[in-house]
């Protein structure tokens, strides 16, 4: 059974949540620059194709911790994670986007990202 947190679980993780993610759009914005620099030129001082896999390699390690403790990656760029969630006997997704300092949004689970709406919960 999929996990199923609580607003309050799903909100203490954010420290490490914000911190995993600052990693991940720093790691990402390398690869990209270097994967541009190779396309474009064949080299880039950033190093090259080992390189670029151990960027690839650690982005996956980062999304594998939100993996293992149930929250799931619904996008990478910008980085989207939900956790799953029960709001007044509704299945739904806490809902967090890349650049938003906390966690402050959900959608019904059927609606997806385009129903998003403000988390009234202090």
């Amino acid at each position: 059974m999929d996990k199923i947190f609580t607003v309050e679980e799903a909100r203490a993780l954010m420290p490490v949540l914000l911190e995993r993610a600052a990693a991940f759009v720093a790691m990402r914005g390398e690869l990209a620059e270097l994967a541009h620099e190779l396309r474009s030129t064949g080299t880039s001082q950033a190093g090259g194709l080992a390189e670029a896999k151990a960027f690839e390699a650690r982005l996956e390690e980062i999304l594998g911790w939100f993996e293992e403790r149930g929250i799931e990656v619904k996008g990478v760029a910008p980085l989207l994670v939900d956790f799953p969630s029960v709001l007044d006997g509704v299945r739904v997704r806490l809902c967090w986007l890349e650049g938003d300092r906390e966690l402050a949004w959900y959608h019904r689970e059927e609606l997806g990202f385009a129903g998003r709406r403000p988390l009234l919960i202090p």
